[in-house]
């Protein structure tokens, strides 16, 4: 199985359980309330979109990282295309870091 696809069936297995808040909005709500355990950028976002959330996430020490397509995301969790979403559960979360870091995620590392 390609890598990538690892990590987008598993991001399907957690929006079926009720853990991912996809889009920016419901993204940026999650991690300012504590409720994010990881958030999964597309490698397409704008820049204005990252540098926001890469800021916020490192004030908040959520794991950020970019990950893949606006459309490979949003089929990957029922939606049309998602430039951002996170992880509501910690154990989704941790395995997600994990598939992300072994299968080409690009992590952000706050200064």
């Amino acid at each position: 199985m390609d890598n990538s696809r690892k990590i987008l069936n598993f991001l399907g297995i957690a929006r079926k359980a009720g853990c991912i808040s996809p889009g920016e909005f419901m993204a940026e709500k999650c991690v300012k309330t504590g409720k994010a355990h990881l958030v999964i950028l597309s490698s397409e976002a704008s820049e204005n979109t990252k540098k926001a959330f890469h800021g916020l996430c490192a004030r908040c020490q959520v794991p950020v990282f970019d990950f893949g397509e606006k459309e490979a995301l949003g089929r990957a969790i029922g939606k049309n295309f998602a430039a951002a979403l996170a992880v509501t559960d910690e154990r989704f979360g941790a395995q997600l870091i994990n598939l992300l870091r072994e299968n080409g995620g690009i992590e952000y590392e706050s200064e």
